[in-house]
């Protein structure tokens, strides 16, 4: 396959999963695995789980982390540029019509818009099960998922979330240090290590270097671009902790009311892909839709250069039998973080009746037992949540 035609199979692929993505974070590493690593073999299962321990580790949207950097090993920088275009782009311009055009009313309460979180159930839930049979294969690291999920679930805080990841590893590393480790297929990375180096220069050359341009100029897009950067590149625990964070730095400055602020909240909660699009309704309502693609470009640009400079180094990182012990154990974790997610956002926001809850055993049958593609799924389970709203 030429170079082109990769890049070309990235863009249409991310995009379809940019359409059909409801469901938060953890829905959508259960859309990416069912797409990259079940249908197109792109990673093998326990590369796509330590891809996910990395991102978890970085500041910034840990699922639209993990999509970019799928993108990058499979073309390049460029490939991961035009992976996330497509993961994000339907959010994006959804959002930015809302800003346009959505005054408020009950769009977000529409049956289909319910079913589509009902999918998310299923979606979740089959990755669960998918990946615990790979990671969670014996006593010790069932227990460390159990544990990490009673644990999320009592301290449901991105510093919690870190807590867990960093215990489970040391856990994983006493327990499995003197195991031997079988041999891992390397990550194919074409990005070279100065450009790694490269990048991480620029991550903080921008983080401490904006605010003092900003100093200097009251141009309203460097207010933005400095605003929407700086939370993208501090903030852990992906969009429901950085919406507060956003609010804090645009509400008080008198960019945009309490109620339009609120009324995009809702509006997010209606649209597929990341939670951090969110930045593209708030740049058109502040100042169109320049402004949209600059608040959105710079919420997520920390994140290119944290992957950037993160995946040239990751091969050698995680050869080390050290540091395979301590994954051994974070990767158990991640299952536990995953279903405490399954209850809370996923089950407690879509599941309010048990028709609700037949339409998720039947989206789940679809997709586990049936084998049908996500997509459909998603269009079917849309359909049913339409007509139970009838009932």
């Amino acid at each position: 396959m030429s170079r082109m035609s990769r890049l070309f199979e990235i863009f249409f692929v991310s995009l379809r999963l940019g359409f059909i993505s409801f469901g938060g974070p953890a829905a959508h590493l259960g859309y990416f695995r069912e797409e990259y690593i079940k249908k197109r073999k792109w990673l093998d299962e326990k590369s796509y789980a330590d891809l996910i321990a990395l991102c978890q580790f970085l500041p910034g949207p840990a699922s639209s982390q993990v999509g970019i950097s799928i993108g990058m090993i499979r073309g390049g920088i460029a490939g991961g540029i035009i992976s996330w275009l497509g993961f994000t782009t339907p959010s994006v311009i959804a959002l930015i019509l809302f800003a346009y055009f959505v005054t408020g009313g009950s769009f977000a309460d529409s049956g289909w818009i319910h079913g589509l979180k009902i999918v998310a159930v299923a979606v979740v839930l089959h990755a669960i099960l998918g990946m615990g049979q790979k990671l969670t294969p014996d006593r010790p690291r069932i227990t460390i998922a159990l544990l990490a999920a009673i644990v999320t679930l009592f301290f449901p805080t991105a510093v919690g979330q870190i807590a867990i990841i960093i215990f489970a590893g040391i856990i994983g590393y006493f327990l499995y240090r003197n195991q031997e480790i079988p041999e891992i297929k390397e990550i194919n990375v074409s990005i070279s290590k100065t450009i790694g180096v490269i990048a991480w220069v620029l991550f903080f050359l921008l983080l401490f270097g904006l605010p003092l341009v900003r100093q200097f100029s009251q141009h309203l897009y460097i207010g933005l671009f400095d605003t929407f950067y700086r939370v993208g590149a501090i903030v852990f625990g992906g969009g429901h902790v950085v919406l507060p964070m956003i609010e804090r730095e645009v509400v008080p400055q008198g960019w945009i009311s309490e109620e339009v602020f609120l009324a995009g909240y809702g509006a997010t909660q209606a649209v597929p892909g990341p939670l951090f699009t969110f930045s593209s309704y708030l740049g058109a309502a502040i100042d169109g839709w320049e402004a949209a693609i600059i608040a959105v470009v710079a919420m997520f640009l920390p994140s290119f250069f944290l992957i950037i400079g993160t995946l040239p180094f990751w091969n050698s990182i995680r050869r080390k039998s050290f540091v395979q012990a301590a994954l051994i154990g974070v990767n158990a974790a991640v299952v536990g973080i995953l279903l405490a997610a399954l209850y809370d956002p996923v089950f407690t926001s879509a599941i309010l009746s048990p028709i609700d809850f037949v339409i998720a055993l039947c989206a789940f049958g679809m997709l586990h037992y049936w084998k049908i593609s996500a997509w459909a799924v998603v269009i079917i389970t849309a359909i049913l949540g339409q007509l139970a709203s009838y009932l």
